[in-house]
């Protein structure tokens, strides 16, 4: 009888770390990027916001110095990638380091799509 709860139980606790380990590639970073200002001077109350998606360009996501993975955005400034846990930093790829080029910070959870929605600065002021 004391085999049978100690095997019981090892059954159970193996199963709930089964279950508990998240499927390959169900972590990473997904969202938009969009750009801001789109126009010079003062944005006046009865304009439209001076925002513009990211389209069709490339990133670079980064762990330390070293390069992990690129992706490039959609028409509308969209993207998802697939990413292990950790922190990253995701920098506009072949871009000079200035104003504009746009640098963010994000982190992975394991089992979870990290959300974000990006502005970068345009350097039009």
């Amino acid at each position: 009888m004391h085999i049978s709860i100690v095997a019981a139980t090892f059954i159970a606790l193996f199963s709930m770390t089964v279950v508990a380990t998240p499927p390959p590639g169900s972590s990473g970073i997904e969202g938009t990027i969009v750009v801001s200002p789109t126009r010079p001077g003062p944005i006046r109350k009865d304009e439209g916001p001076s925002v513009a998606p990211v389209r069709n360009a490339q990133f670079a996501i980064k762990a330390g110095d070293a390069t992990v993975k690129t992706f490039t955005t959609d028409g509308e400034g969209r993207f998802q990638v697939a990413l292990p846990p950790g922190h990253y930093v995701i920098v506009r790829e072949g871009a000079p380091q200035r104003v504009g080029c746009w640098r963010f910070e994000a982190d992975v959870v394991a089992g979870q799509m990290t959300k974000v929605n990006w502005t970068a600065d345009s350097g039009m002021r």
